[in-house]
């Protein structure tokens, strides 16, 4: 929990004692469904909470906008996102319906209003949004192919509307032919832990 208040220190008692409570939930939900490995629980908050946060490093979302999760997982980045902003509404989807449980589960144990989990394929999801965010899902060309007729032309943020996704490794043969603007932002320019070397974020404006 610390990793997060090292990070984020302004967030309120509220938010911290919402990212206190994921630890035991998710030990809890994984022993029913395994959405996360077992090491990778020992790791929680750097992995997965912080590595989601990375995210509001880059944007921040005002209230009443809307943000899709594409292929949300366990809850990863829309739950810790919505932690965060709690004015803002989190429509996280996924086509595995166990997933979409601990989703539901875990959002329903910590009371996040603004959070709505469904079994759905993205370019399925009904209405529009100002930005798509999404973590090691699926390659940039389709990524961008699912959620184009999703993101609003509507503009009320600072940032262009448009996907923000959380990617790692060596991006250059995944990226040679998409033809959209885009920007890479490395995390290790902002987190000190070894796990962020290779780890960023990318931003497509739509």
């Amino acid at each position: 929990m610390q990793i997060i208040e090292k990070y984020f220190p302004d967030i309120t008692e509220d938010q911290a004692n919402k990212f206190a409570q994921l630890e035991e939930l998710y030990k809890e939900w994984n022993e029913k469904v395994n959405v996360i490995s077992r090491k990778d629980v020992q790791n929680l908050y750097e992995r997965h909470v912080l590595h989601s946060l990375s995210i509001a490093k880059f944007v921040t979302f005002n209230d009443g906008a809307r943000v899709l999760d594409v292929g949300t997982g366990g809850g990863f980045p829309g739950i810790p996102l919505a932690i965060l902003f709690p004015n803002t509404q989190f429509h996280c989807v996924d086509s595995i319906a166990k997933k979409i449980r601990v989703v539901n589960g875990v959002a329903s144990e910590l009371k996040l209003d603004n959070l709505l989990a469904e079994q759905c394929r993205a370019e399925k999801v009904k209405g529009e949004f100002d930005f798509a965010v999404t973590r090691a899902v699926a390659t940039i060309d389709i990524l961008h192919r699912w959620v184009q007729k999703k993101i609003s032309k509507s503009q009320q943020h600072e940032v262009k509307n448009g996907l923000f996704c959380l990617k790692g490794g060596d991006l250059t043969e995944e990226f040679a032919n998409f033809k959209k603007h885009y920007r890479f932002y490395d995390l290790k320019d902002i987190y000190e832990e070894e796990f962020f070397e290779t780890k960023k974020v990318v931003y497509v404006p739509m």
